[in-house]
């Protein structure tokens, strides 16, 4: 039984050093930790997920900032953010657990740029295996290396060892984690199918922590090494680890606005077919001059506004150039084609497509117009008399 004052110590399993190990506690307030950083880990892999369905809708810049906010919600929101929480958590008896700033600032930038790295391979490759596996591989190796370095960033007089076989263990989940990741962020698209990705990526993040932190293993301070925890430098989790947290909620917070207010990857889609649609119209028959928009000459027809050319591309459909509008042209046969209200083929005096009067009413093409007749005459008047006044 350890004295009033001295940590409790266990027995080593076999084939571990012939010393006792420390006593820690990695559940210090039962289940709040775990589910917090389940949640956290779940919300933030959901948010960089539906940041990937965006980048995928776009190219160039406009991708490679979708991409970016996909990593910061992944690395900092879904995985180091999870790490933390947990790691508030987690005690020693009878001692004062400090972070290093430096190295723990370092670790979540390792788990930011590593996401991201896998996101771009993935991203702008072929779509096949390999850029897969490799990002998965990049992913995994840095997601395993922001773990155990933040494991690294705590200040304390004892020391750590880790047990090989759960380390390694560590490290396969987080490989399994970083591929599934981005797998799931080449092929998920509804709400839905990201909502079920989220939670079991929340699941592999939590898991490959808690594997990782079986695998340590704490030893007492060696007698007359001059440790003590006024040697130790760093911060307390209340004063850094809790505010860093607290500004990493507020960022996710503002992520999940702006994902909110922003189109959705089919609306994305819509919006570019409509502008190459308008741009190939204007392109192909449509001039633009001063006066008004005029189409371009066809072969054979004199100038002026005259009819597109058969095969012309599609015309946009809102308040645009589209067969059947109520004053507007046809989208490839010049004038419309069935409406009473414009140039149509079947009424009344309409000008037929491109062929001039109404092919099958009053003056149609296929027989020719009547012969102008010259108006009556009147006979001047008699005598000064009034019009119409005949005298015998």
């Amino acid at each position: 039984m350890p004295e009033a004052g001295e940590l409790p110590v266990l027995p080593v399993s076999e084939g571990e050093p012939a010393h006792m190990t420390v006593a820690v506690h990695n559940f210090s307030y039962g289940l709040v930790n775990p589910l917090l950083g389940y949640a956290m880990s779940c919300l933030g892999a959901f948010l960089g997920l539906r940041c990937v369905t965006r980048a995928r809708a776009y190219t160039g810049a406009a991708r490679a900032r979708w991409l970016i906010l996909a990593a910061v919600a992944i690395g900092a929101g879904s995985v180091w953010a999870m790490h933390f929480i947990a790691m508030l958590g987690f005690t020693i008896p009878g001692q004062t657990i400090l972070y290093n700033v430096p190295v723990t600032i370092v670790s979540m930038l390792i788990a930011i740029v590593v996401v991201g790295i896998g996101l771009f391979i993935v991203t702008w490759g072929n779509g096949g295996w390999r850029p897969l596996l490799i990002g998965g591989a990049i992913v995994g190796v840095g997601v395993a290396s922001m773990h155990y370095l933040g494991m690294e960033a705590m200040s304390m007089p004892d020391t750590m060892s880790y047990n090989a076989p759960l380390f390694a263990l560590s490290v396969v989940i987080a490989l399994v984690a970083g591929t599934a990741a981005l797998w799931a962020g080449t092929r998920v698209r509804s709400i839905g199918a990201t909502v079920v990705a989220s939670l079991i990526f929340g699941v592999a993040v939590s898991g490959m922590h808690y594997t990782g932190m079986a695998a340590m293993k704490v030893y007492p301070e060696a007698a007359g090494s001059g440790g003590s925890m006024a040697a130790m430098g760093g911060a307390s989790a209340i004063s850094f680890i809790v505010p860093l947290l607290a500004g990493i909620s507020l960022l996710m917070f503002g992520l999940t606005l702006a994902i909110t207010l922003s189109p959705s990857e089919a609306e994305i889609h819509e919006d570019a077919v409509l502008n190459h649609r308008l741009q190939t119209e204007f392109a192909d028959g449509l001039q633009v001059h001063a006066s008004g928009a005029d189409f371009t000459d066809a072969p054979g027809q004199g100038s002026g506004r005259t009819a597109p050319r058969a095969g012309a591309s599609d015309a946009f459909t809102p308040g645009g150039y589209e067969n059947a509008n109520a004053n507007g042209y046809a989208n490839a046969n010049g004038y419309d084609n069935a409406n009473a209200n414009a140039y149509a083929n079947g009424n009344g005096n309409g000008q037929n497509r491109a062929n001039g009067y109404n092919g099958g009413n009053q003056f149609g093409s296929d027989r020719p117009g009547p012969v102008a007749r010259p108006l009556p005459t009147r006979r001047p008047p008699r005598d000064g008399g009034a019009p119409g006044n005949r005298n015998s």
